[in-house]
């Protein structure tokens, strides 16, 4: 009995927590003409159902493109007879701006997954190793896979960690050369691995080796650890690509519009690796706009930060255990088979994550809005009062 009405203070405290957490803007620190800039016209959230879910299983922003964004590819339709040469050369040239590079140390990709091919087909020989964590995002290993390379996996730390003096000792035991791919924030872990681990592995500058940083998520981090390697390639590592998208803070994850970052040389090497910066025209121009559009990227975060703040609330009051979170989901372990779950959320009209082998008894779930991670938030609990989670 006591246990019982432990449980329903729980839930009564998260609930008020949790509808003022939803309101966002005050939160946020966004004033109401800021919002209605980023989102005009945002949709009220209704209840899922079993034909239109609460789609968090795929780590997309819920929010979709900005509205300036919209526009930019609406009207782009108009043109799209046409090839996007010009907008191509645009955005490319606001991209080497912004990583103060030059334009030609800047390669323009359909999503980070073409950059991530292009690059493990750039260095890929009969003798060159993929160096990987065990736990991390598998596009890197499915096309070392393809190129027919050796793919080494490093063991994961405690709290599912970067084993950093592993995969030196594995690129330093190997008699080949190496291609190093890390992702920071790693998913689906969703935790950073510190600049002070990373950096001076990089300046350190192991022989034969080629580092693949994946940053897909490094726009929602918090975490002063977190550095960026652009500013190492601004200042001349040869030996690191830095792969971006617009897929996730710019909610473009459909547009399929990404980039890589590196020395000259090394985009060239990439660059035969691609069918050219065939970017189709919406989403050049959807880009174009996004990075122009600074109280979309504001408010994309704070609304991060606040679906974020609800889930591991809810999380932290079920004791489920929660990895730090400084991308756009979370990863926890379940007290019940994953696949279970997934199928009482999907009644509930929750899709969440797949599993991700070898972190058995974990579960990912991708953030959506404040009023959806609610709803979320809510289930759970009802969830844990059937002894479903």
């Amino acid at each position: 009995m006591q246990e019982s009405s432990t449980l329903n203070l729980k839930r009564r405290q998260l609930l008020k927590l949790s509808g003022t957490l939803a309101g966002g803007v005050a939160l946020a620190g966004l004033s109401r003409s800021s919002l209605a800039d980023a989102m005009p016209g945002s949709p009220v959230f209704t209840a899922p159902t079993a034909a239109n879910p609460i789609r968090i299983n795929f780590n997309e922003n819920p929010l979709g493109m900005s509205p300036k964004a919209q526009a930019a590819a609406r009207d782009a339709v108009v043109k799209a007879n046409r090839y996007a040469k010009d907008e191509i050369i645009a955005l490319r040239s606001k991209l080497a701006s912004q990583y103060q590079v030059p334009e030609s140390a800047i390669l323009l990709t359909a999503g980070s997954s073409e950059g991530i091919r292009a690059a493990v087909e750039a260095y890929a020989t009969l003798d060159t190793q993929l160096v990987i964590p065990a736990l991390t995002y598998g596009d890197g290993e499915h096309f070392a896979k393809i190129a027919g390379m050796k793919i080494t996996k490093v063991p994961m730390l405690d709290g599912w960690q970067f084993d950093i003096e592993g995969l030196k000792r594995a690129v330093a035991e190997y008699g080949g050369p190496s291609l190093v791919y890390l992702v920071n924030p790693n998913n689906p872990t969703a935790t950073i691995t510190p600049a002070d681990l990373i950096e001076p592995w990089i300046a350190s500058q192991p022989a034969d080796t080629m580092f693949i940083v994946d940053e897909a998520y490094a726009e929602f981090v918090n975490d002063a650890r977190f550095r960026s390697v652009g500013p190492m390639i601004k200042q001349g590592a040869g030996n690191v690509i830095l792969l971006k998208t617009f897929s996730k803070i710019f909610a473009m994850a459909g547009m399929r519009v990404g980039y890589a970052v590196a020395q000259p040389a090394v985009i060239a090497r990439l660059a035969n690796r691609v069918a050219g910066e065939k970017i189709n025209f919406c989403g050049v121009d959807a880009a174009l706009a996004s990075l122009e559009d600074q109280a979309f990227i504001t408010y994309s975060k704070k609304s991060n930060d606040t679906s974020r703040q609800i889930l591991l609330q809810a999380l932290n009051a079920l004791n489920l255990r929660c990895l730090p979170s400084e991308g756009n989901f979370a990863f926890f372990q379940l007290g019940v088979p994953l696949a279970q779950f997934q199928q009482q959320m999907k009644q509930a009209g929750i899709l969440v994550g797949r599993a991700f082998p070898p972190a058995d008894g974990w579960c990912r779930i991708s953030f959506g809005t404040p009023q959806e991670m609610t709803f979320v938030a809510k289930t759970l609990h009802e969830f844990r009062s059937k002894g479903w989670v």
